[in-house]
């Protein structure tokens, strides 16, 4: 995996403790952005864009 983000929501006070991920054609990654060179979990990446719709339907957004 190459370049990775973090959330959006991540503000400058809490920014060290969110999640990070990557995604390629075929699978996204996720790691904790305290621990980045430890494991972090692979999907691919429609489940993961599934999971992402849920949420937000979930939360109310669209």
């Amino acid at each position: 995996m190459g370049n990775w983000r973090k959330s959006s929501y991540s503000g400058p006070d809490d920014g060290n403790e969110c999640v990070e991920i990557a995604a390629s054609d075929s699978h996204t990654s996720v790691r904790d952005s305290k621990a980045p060179s430890r494991a972090s979990l692979v999907f691919p990446s429609e489940t993961f864009a599934a999971f992402i719709e849920g949420l937000k339907r979930a939360a109310g957004g669209s």
